[in-house]
């Protein structure tokens, strides 16, 4: 029987519903983008922006909860998934490119964030950097890898404003402050993409103890103007055996040293 005092408030999650690897996308539609590519899943909980669903993937048990848009909503879904015994977080997204070599459909795999974004600094000082987790990098690389896609590692920045926060114009052509040379000092500074969650994420996984990566599609260049939702679900599938991969390192950690646990991210 579950005790109800630990259902969680906005997820409506309980100890047992969710796998302690977590696949994060935001659209509540993109559940069925990744389950999709599992082996089994089963719908635990539905509730506001969040859907959770919780299955097997080859043969690692995995979890996917939507967070919605931004991060104070992707802060909520890490706190209360992590309540109930999530342990790793994969943000599997779109995103805007801001390099010319990054292509649409190509993948971006966040190495570590620029915190735009206002949630995370109410838990931590500014300086405190939002750092995905080595392991998870490593996972999402070699799955990359294996499956063909194309991708790019570097530093995202998340913002709280898809519109004036990335130097879109507002309503009747607004221009924030800035805006006119943000794109041009993100790329000065090696920043590779920009969305909305991934600073949140990576703080608070570090804060906590547990550990957090991304990988989104490009859905857009910001320099050559493309724009096309195409590759929605290579994100799904790369993160879905990251997962895997970080599952298997898990259970041959237990009986072999270091060396060898790195070495499986290539089988």
């Amino acid at each position: 029987m579950v005790d109800e005092s630990e259902r969680q408030y906005h997820l409506e999650v309980a100890p047992g519903d969710v796998a302690e690897t977590v696949l994060l996308p935001g659209d509540p539609d993109r559940v069925d983008v990744v389950t999709d590519r599992w082996d089994d899943a089963e719908t635990v909980a539905t509730h506001r922006e969040y859907r959770t669903a919780t299955g097997t993937y080859e043969d690692a048990p995995l979890s996917v909860t939507s967070t919605g848009i931004g991060s104070p909503s992707a802060a909520i879904a890490v706190e209360e998934l992590a309540r109930v015994g999530a342990e790793t977080f994969l943000r599997v997204g779109s995103c805007g490119a801001i390099h010319p070599e990054i292509s649409v459909g190509d993948l971006v795999i966040t190495t570590g964030a620029v915190r735009g974004e206002g949630t995370s600094k109410e838990y931590v000082r500014p300086e405190y950097p939002a750092v995905a987790d080595h392991a998870v990098v490593s996972a999402l690389v070699a799955a990359a890898e294996r499956l063909g896609y194309d991708y790019h590692c570097g530093i995202t920045l998340s913002t709280d404003s898809f519109y004036a926060g990335q130097a879109r114009p507002g309503f009747e052509g607004f221009e924030a402050p800035g805006s006119g040379s943000l794109l041009d000092d993100l790329r000065a500074a090696n920043v590779k993409n920009i969305e909305m969650e991934a600073s949140a994420v990576l703080t608070l996984a570090n804060l906590y103890g547990l550990r957090a990566g991304e990988v989104c599609t490009a859905f857009a260049n910001r320099t050559t103007g493309e724009f096309r939702t195409e590759g929605e679900g290579r994100a799904a599938e790369v993160g879905s055996l990251a997962a895997a991969l970080l599952h298997r390192m898990g259970e041959r950690r237990e009986t072999a040293d270091a060396g060898a646990w790195h070495a499986d991210l290539s089988l």
